[in-house]
């Protein structure tokens, strides 16, 4: 008999659906929109467009973690994300910060944010969880070998499931001794990130197995590459833009949601938005 994953994390909205958590990248170089959201007024913008979508929470972030990525100072990142958290918290919205420092984390939280997304699972930064500790706030914790400079040349596994389930164990119990709250922490099995395609299906295929951590579940698909290669032109081979793979990435939503998803993380959240609720309606038949 299979173990259901938590499907709660304490503080946060609990609908008896899965949450859509939508992406406000405060960066020029988003693999996803290019920049589009770059300046703090246009990055406000958007994120009110998402919550009038139907975001349950907004996950802002100065640093693009695609493969390949320089990191931007520190100052640089907060002079991105702080004006849009600030303006956004005050208007209502629940808001993630999408960071690996905790200097920027601490500014967000000060600022009104109530979650930490830290691809890292608190290895970039040992500050970090601590300071998730000391101010109670609620902490998704990511599978991560390393920076996006060279994170892709770590992707080598005997079972990736297996492998990255036993490496988050390790970070659950490295939140655990710093002191944070498990009942806030959620984990994430970070496809794309030193993985290739063929990882990342695994993971969709195998996502039952992460229920072993007893953790809720954030799966962030929306847009990735290896969506865009399985959509490729199939006279070019060229993979498919990532603007144009929506559509894909709330197929993966409504299945994430249908195998126990705690929350998704989308570009465009009215087509996850709707995915998430048909798929609870399907579980109801």
């Amino acid at each position: 008999m299979r173990t259901a994953p938590p499907t709660h994390v304490q503080g946060l909205p609990t609908p008896d659906r899965c949450l859509v958590m939508g992406v406000v990248n405060v960066t020029p170089d988003s693999f996803s929109d290019g920049g589009k959201w770059f300046e703090p007024a246009a990055a406000i913008r958007h994120g009110r467009e998402l919550m009038a979508e139907g975001a349950d929470l907004l996950d802002v972030g100065g640093e693009s973690t695609r493969p390949g990525a320089e990191r931007p100072s520190q100052d640089e990142e907060i002079r991105r994300v702080l004006p849009v958290i600030e303006t956004l918290t005050a208007e209502g919205a629940l808001i993630s910060i999408d960071t690996m420092r905790s200097d920027v984390a601490e500014l967000a939280l000060d600022a009104g944010a109530v979650m930490v997304n830290d691809v890292s699972g608190g290895l970039a930064d040992p500050d970090m969880l601590p300071l998730v500790a000391d101010r109670g706030a609620a902490y998704i914790c990511m599978h991560w070998r390393g920076h996006s400079a060279d994170m892709q040349s770590r992707a080598e596994y005997d079972d990736v499931v297996a492998e990255v389930i036993a490496e988050l164990a390790e970070r659950i119990e490295a939140v655990r001794a710093a002191g944070v709250d498990l009942n806030k922490v959620a984990v994430d099995p970070g496809l794309g990130f030193a993985k290739n395609a063929e990882h990342n299906w695994e993971v969709l295929r195998r996502m039952r197995e992460f229920a072993v951590l007893e953790r809720p579940l954030l799966i962030a698909a929306s847009r990735k590459a290896f969506l865009g290669r399985l959509l490729a032109d199939e006279e070019t081979g060229e993979p498919r833009p990532a603007v144009r793979r929506d559509d894909a990435s709330a197929a993966v939503s409504a299945l994430a949601a249908a195998n126990g998803a705690w929350c998704v993380r989308a570009h465009a959240v009215a087509p996850s938005a709707d995915a998430v609720r048909v798929a609870r309606r399907w579980g109801a038949v």
